[in-house]
């Protein structure tokens, strides 16, 4: 089992501080950091947080939350280790083309320890506000995922498919690895349980039950089968609070990663919260 943190949400946090958790981070023996993205927060909105009974964001529309790719390349140039994770990029809202050459600036500057994980979104209101289309977004999101892919050999790239237009282009630098750059589907449902298993290599989700954890994670492995592709390759990481039960819960059903929230706050709190769960946990 590897743990994380997803954070860089909460107050305002300026360089000092957010350089003091990534060094605590790297530090303790964390793994990985991972930022999550709204590109606006609506001031209302009627669709239901998931991860939330209430259906509210509880850091609510008033926290900070920086771009993901600008603050995880800050966090490249402040560690040498560290695994540098999106959960997630909401990727209808983006070019694919833009979204492609970003994601293979910072893996390559960083050494290839970008973890792209990418997701449709949950919030209508968010989408509507930036001008993406809503009821298309899964078709949409996976050819990007696809063109981007494409793109990312180096190699002259036409494409067409929804959303994905465009003629034969080139699109350097690549990443790091020849392979590409690792895409980790983030969500709590079943269709993107399944589609983790059908394209991704990893998943990321934030559901903590274990009966609905098995369930998606059987979801994964039977899409994963019918594509031919090997389910144990790909990664699971699930955002958990820390304690042992929870370790040994979720190792046991074959989570490769647990993760836990750590808002940006003053660097005095964030290293007495990282220390802590470093010691009861890991």
């Amino acid at each position: 089992m590897r743990f994380g943190v997803v954070t860089a949400f909460g107050p305002r946090a300026e360089g000092p501080a957010v350089r003091t958790l990534l060094e605590t981070t790297e530090g303790l023996g964390y793994d990985s950091v991972w930022v999550t993205e709204h590109l606006v927060v609506p001031e209302h909105y009627e669709s239901p947080y998931p991860y939330a009974v209430s259906g509210d964001m509880p850091i609510g529309a008033g926290a900070d939350l920086p771009e993901p790719l600008t603050w995880l390349a800050f966090a490249a140039a402040c560690t040498s280790t560290l695994l540098l994770g999106t959960s997630c990029v909401i990727v209808p809202e983006r070019n694919a083309l833009h979204l492609a050459k970003q994601a293979a600036t910072l893996d390559l500057l960083s050494g290839g320890r970008l973890r792209l994980g990418v997701g449709l979104g949950w919030c209508r209101e968010e989408a509507e506000a930036v001008g993406a289309e809503w009821a298309d977004r899964a078709p949409r999101a996976e050819a990007a995922i696809d063109a981007m892919r494409r793109l990312w050999t180096g190699e002259p790239v036409a494409y067409r498919g929804p959303g994905v237009n465009f003629p034969p282009v080139v699109c350097r630098p690549t990443p790091a690895s020849a392979a590409g750059i690792p895409i980790v589907v983030c969500g709590p449902s079943v269709r993107a349980a399944a589609r983790a298993g059908r394209i991704g290599d990893g998943y990321f989700t934030n559901h903590r039950d274990p009966d609905r954890l098995r369930t998606l994670l059987g979801i994964l492995r039977r899409s994963a089968g019918a594509a031919d592709r090997d389910p144990d390759r790909i990664e699971v990481t699930v955002g958990a609070s820390p304690s042992p039960r929870t370790v040994e819960r979720l190792a046991g059903l074959g989570v490769h990663r647990m993760v836990w929230p750590v808002p940006t706050r003053d660097p005095a709190r964030i290293e007495r919260q990282l220390t802590r769960a470093a010691r009861s946990v890991m």
